[in-house]
């Protein structure tokens, strides 16, 4: 699988307590942070409204490549 990296930034309070969860579970930081970008992703996926927006963005974005493409 292809990896991407990215950088964040946290204020000092959220780093602390990234760091603190972290050790609590026993994994790394960015085993957390993947973990919290799943359970988010998941989350927007059964959103209904999330849904009508992703399927809006789709549609115009099918008519514009259709556009280009003639």
């Amino acid at each position: 699988m292809e990896q991407r990296a990215f950088t964040v930034r946290l204020d000092a309070d959220q780093a602390s307590d990234l760091e603190a969860v972290a050790a609590a579970d026993g994994v790394s930081i960015a085993e957390v942070i993947r973990r919290a970008v799943a359970d988010r992703i998941e989350t927007r996926r059964k959103d209904p409204a999330f849904q009508a927006r992703i399927r809006s963005i789709i549609d115009q974005n099918q008519r514009v490549l259709e556009r280009l493409a003639e």
